[in-house]
Parts: C-alpha cells; structure tokens; sequence
C-alpha cells in the first residue's frame, strides 16, 4: 500500500454512557471491551495504524496497559466524528475510519471491505455498512434504515421504516445501517464547519449533515452483525457469544414490578369530547383495562399518572380499582418518584408508557420507557424499552401488560382458561 493510501482505524470510547457507565471499560472474558475493539481492528489488512480516542483517563490508562495507541480528546465534542476530528489533526492520513467502540463483535473483513471500498473509489467521500432486516426489526426507531441508489450511494437515513412498502410485491426489502464509518480527510476538515441540517435534527443521526451538504455516502453490504453493547443486557449476551456459551435472554421487562401509564393517548385515543352540558368525555379501551387488571392480579401494580383532571377520569379509575394514581400533574418526573416511593418500589422495577412530550419527564425517572405507536418520532427516540406495534387508545397498554406478563413467567393468566380463572374474581373491564 503507498503513502497516498494511508487508513487509519479510530475508535471513539467515551466513558459517560446513561444506560451503562464506563461502558468501554465493561469486563468482558477478562479483558476490557475496548480492547476487544482494538484487537478486532489491528486484524484489518489496509489498517496502518489503529487508535483510541476517548475523554477519560481511565480509559487512557487501560489502553496503555494493553500496549494500545491512545489520544485523549476534548470532553466537549457531540458527537464521536466531531472526536475524530480532533484526532485528525495529530494523526495524519488519507482515510479514516471511524469504528465504535462497543462493537467488540466486529468482524475485521467487514471493515477491511469497507477500507477497500474507500481506496478504489477516490470519488466517494464516506463509506459506511449496512444489512438487511426484517420488517419487524424496520418499525423500531433505535434500528436505523438506509436506502440506497443504484450506484450503492445513500440516498437517505431515517428511523422511520423506510421505504414505504405501499405495494409489498414490489418492495426493495428494508436495511440497516451500521454505524462504522470511512471519510476522507478533506470530509473531516469541512465537517465542523458545516450547518447542521433540519433534517439532522429532526432524526438525530449526524449523516443527515452530509447528505445535506451534498456529500456522497457509499454503502457497502455485509452480512448480518452481532449486537452491540448498550445495555447491561447487551453486554451479558455479547459476553456468552464471547465465550461460546448458550445465552437465554432474560426480558428486562422481569423486573418490572410497577407500571405507571399516561391517560390521553394512552389509555383514551387522545381526543376530548363534550356532551351537552360541557362534561368532558373520553373514549377508554376495554382491552387496556383487563391488561391493568390482570397485572394487578398477578403482583404486577399499576400507577396512572395525568396532567388532566375530571369526574370521568377518576370514575374510570376507580372502576378498575387503581388506588395509586396522580391527577392534574404538572410535574411528571417527581410525580413518578413518588408513586415509585408509594408503591415500594426503585426506579429499576418501574417502566412507564407515554405518547407525547410531556411524557418525556416520565421517561427519564423509570428504568424503562415505551412508547404508543402513533407518538411523534422524537418521543420514540427516547423510549429506552421501545415502540408498541399499537396506538394510544388502540389496546397498546394491554400489549405492554402482556409482554410483562410473559417475562414474568405469568402469560397463563391471559391465554389460557385455567390460568384466567385463577385471577378471574379481581378483574373487570
């Protein structure tokens, strides 16, 4: 490989992570994950140097000791590109790649692909990788889909399910993108001083910065990767891959022992009516309230939280039996605390169920979040648990209730006879 054609491998490891702290430096078989990392991008061919770059001393020191290269950066930059940039001017080269470091499952070819891809084409300015997925895996926002031209150029990112499959036999098939990028070095110059785009804001996802500035985006196709690590469940699963043992995925819904749900766009359809008197009405589903009873019934308690007050929510409420509960909320995220306090149970054991944004305080007290399937993109974004595949108002509760149920070893109380008998004399509609 010539000069001119120097790659160079950067894995941004940041140490603060919300969902799991000092993530770079989990245990995994003994060695840091980071330094799986590195170990996987040492084994790329056209690499000619590999590198760490992270904000933390801690992780400077722990690549030191494995004999790793590391370069402490900036604890400012938003984004891991914005981090590579900083790199860039201490490193020099042609192509950089910028690899995650909580990918310990990488597999070097994939990358090496993508590394070639980049120095044949000197006309690409980033190269990246994507596969294809199931239509199931296309409706969840974290899992983000690519489409692509016929030159393999992007031709936009979206969390959104796209494209649309309005006609199902003529549809491409959906795709994901991996977030392993390549970009040449005159991209990383221009990069800190290009706009932000509408479009990037709106997604959350950087590329969308540019494509907007009218870059071009290579994807390169490989097989299906392994997961990352996000989660304390992620990593446990990647640690049994690891060490080629069997995983059994525990549900994080297992320790959910407290359900606090939202009412408008939830547990109603989101519309408010009047009848003549000026009396508000809401249109509640059956199904949502045999969920809620069948938790409660099985040890599962149930929390309402509104920023609403009225007679007829209250009436609701009481006919389902929910002694715990909130009305007129203005401040969900400490009402949500002190339900979890009433209730006896941490924020861990807590999920909540929301639809809009003033839902968003709520998610950030609970240990999980989910969202209904008609709430906007930016609230989907911040559901740590996921997206129900069912609207407000349309039973998503109930598909929440029964997915608790299953991880809790109880869905006998909903499909079977016996089962429902058992828990039959407390329910109601």
């Amino acid at each position: 490989m010539s000069e001119s054609q120097r790659v160079v491998l950067v894995i941004p490891a940041r140490y603060g992570s919300s969902r799991l702290p000092g993530k770079p430096l989990a245990d995994l078989l003994g060695k840091p994950m980071v330094q799986w990392v590195y170990e996987k991008a040492q084994q790329v061919p056209s690499a000619s140097q590999v590198v760490v770059a992270t904000d933390d001393g801690r992780i400077v020191e722990a690549v030191r000791r494995f004999g790793g290269n590391v370069i402490l950066t900036s604890s400012d930059h938003p984004s891991g590109t914005d981090r590579l940039v900083e790199v860039m001017e201490q490193v020099d080269a042609d192509v950089y790649i910028n690899l995650q470091g909580d990918e310990p499952l990488v597999r070097p070819d994939d990358v090496e692909r993508l590394a070639q891809g980049m120095l044949a084409d000197s006309a690409t300015d980033v190269g990246t990788l994507y596969h294809a997925i199931e239509p199931e895996e296309a409706q969840n926002p974290n899992a983000v889909k690519v489409v692509l031209g016929h030159q393999g150029n992007a031709l936009y990112f979206s969390r959104s399910p796209i494209p649309y499959p309005r006609e199902l036999e003529h549809h491409p098939g959906y795709f994901k993108h991996v977030g392993v990028y390549a970009y040449r070095k005159g991209v990383l110059k221009a990069y800190s001083s290009l706009p932000a785009s509408s479009l990037e804001q709106t997604e959350q996802l950087e590329q969308l910065r540019l494509l907007s500035a009218g870059m071009r985006i290579r994807g390169f196709e490989v097989e299906p990767t392994g997961p990352g690590v996000d989660t304390p469940e992620c990593l446990q699963k990647v640690r049994a891959i690891l060490a080629g043992e069997p995983y059994v995925l525990v549900s994080p819904l297992a320790r959910i022992k407290l359900l606090i749900t939202d009412v408008d766009g939830v547990l109603t359809d989101g519309g408010i009516y009047y009848d003549a008197t000026g009396e508000c009405m809401k249109r509640f589903h059956v199904r949502d309230g045999l969920g809620i009873r069948l938790l409660e019934e099985s040890g599962i308690r149930v929390a309402v939280l509104s920023g609403r007050d009225s007679a007829t929510l209250r009436k609701r409420v009481a006919d389902l039996g929910i002694t715990l509960c909130a009305f007129g909320v203005k401040d969900k995220e400490t009402a949500c605390y002190r339900l979890m306090e009433e209730a006896g149970f941490t924020a861990e054991q807590t999920a909540c169920i929301g639809d809009d944004s003033i839902d968003l305080p709520a998610f950030s007290a609970c240990g999980l979040s989910y969202a209904v399937a008609d709430a906007p993109i930016y609230v989907k974004q911040q559901a740590s648990g996921g997206v129900l595949t069912l609207a407000g108002g349309q039973g998503a509760l109930r598909e929440l209730a029964d997915a608790i149920l299953v991880a809790h070893g109880k869905a006998d109380v909903f499909n079977s006879a016996v089962g429902f008998n058992a828990v039959a004399g407390g329910v109601t509609q």
